[in-house]
């Protein structure tokens, strides 16, 4: 195993003592499990989650408010609460290196210079009692062990490079003087701050105007492009997914029920969840119609349904949705995979 680090990530404390090998994979994750242990009861939130994501790929996670993405983002990055969230099982695999068993002071070391993530509430997210300059230049004094001087001229630096107008007189602002789209900007100057290979990206357009969306989407490709790091973007916006991701993978209670390059997706999805998701997106042609919609809700995850647990919910459940357990992911077609018994149907239907 080569442990010679890339001269950009030299320099980050304690990186070079874990022993990554630099030609393995990027990121794969291999059956994930996460649960949430309280008063109530046990929440299953990650039942047995696997992808991959590859350098230079934007990998969207798509699904309703509660199947899990943030929290496989969280296990990712190694920042559940425990308690009361707790990781069960599973692989996190960074350049051949499985982070789950590293040590929290090692683990801690890789977040910034090779993994990092953009918060979906920058306003809750950033220090209110601290400048942005500050926030920003912390990166680079704590992993970098740069002075204050030095690190507040990156900051400046970085802040330019995501377009915040006028970044030297504002770099000792606070995070409540700036607008919604500012304070987004400034969460991607941090996560981007030590050009980490990874990036995870959760919700990063929630509560912005359509035009500032697609400036912070446009500036997440443009830095992409420049870097050649992976993103790994989160969201319920099929609109957003459509643009810009390479593979989508598509989760539901806790599992991922699709994956697929993002252009079968939308022309044939494969399970009766994507099918739902897609036909929900309103359409110039259906002027005047009734918007189609999921009807009911998602399972609580403390008594997830037995068998599928999409069952409830799918027009095209049977006797066999709703005994034993989850339908397996299966590979259905070339780098297609669906957990659906009725794949076939859904695809040709």
């Amino acid at each position: 195993m080569t442990k010679t680090l890339p001269k950009d990530r030299q320099t980050s404390r304690g990186v070079d003592q874990i022993g990554f090998d630099w030609g393995a994979p990027l990121l794969r994750v291999n059956d994930l499990h996460v649960e949430f242990r309280m008063r109530q009861g046990v929440a299953r939130a990650i039942n047995g989650v696997d992808f991959r994501l590859d350098a230079g790929e934007t990998l969207a996670i798509l699904g309703e408010s509660g199947s899990g993405k943030s929290v496989t983002a969280q296990a990712v990055m190694g920042i559940i609460d425990s308690p009361p969230g707790f990781v069960t099982a599973g692989e996190v695999v960074y350049r051949g290196v499985d982070l789950l068993k590293l040590p929290e002071t090692q683990r801690r070391a890789t977040r910034g210079p090779l993994l990092s993530m953009i918060f979906q509430d920058a306003l809750s997210a950033l220090n209110p009692v601290f400048p942005v300059g500050w926030q920003i230049a912390e990166m680079f004094r704590i992993h970098r062990g740069m002075n204050k001087a030095d690190a507040l001229k990156q900051a400046i630096g970085l802040m330019e490079k995501v377009q915040i107008p006028a970044a030297r007189e504002r770099v000792k602002a606070f995070p409540h003087q700036f607008s919604g789209g500012m304070r987004q900007r400034i969460m991607i100057a941090m996560a981007i701050a030590l050009q980490p290979e990874v990036l995870i990206a959760d919700e990063p357009t929630t509560a912005l105007d359509v035009t500032v969306q697609a400036q912070i989407m446009d500036l997440l490709k443009e830095l992409q492009d420049e870097s050649g790091m992976g993103l790994i973007l989160i969201t319920h916006d099929l609109g957003v997914v459509a643009d810009v991701a390479d593979r989508i993978n598509v989760m539901y209670a806790g599992r991922m029920v699709e994956q697929a390059p993002v252009h079968e997706i939308y022309a044939s999805p494969a399970h009766p969840y994507t099918k739902g998701l897609i036909d929900s997106i309103p359409r110039l042609d259906q002027k005047g119609q009734k918007l189609q919609a999921i009807g009911g809700l998602p399972p609580n995850l403390m008594r997830i349904p037995s068998g599928c647990a999409f069952n409830p919910r799918c027009p095209m459940a049977a006797d066999v949705c709703r005994t034993g357990g989850a339908p397996a992911l299966v590979q259905v077609a070339d780098d297609r995979w669906s957990a659906c018994h009725f794949t076939q149907e859904v695809l040709h239907g």
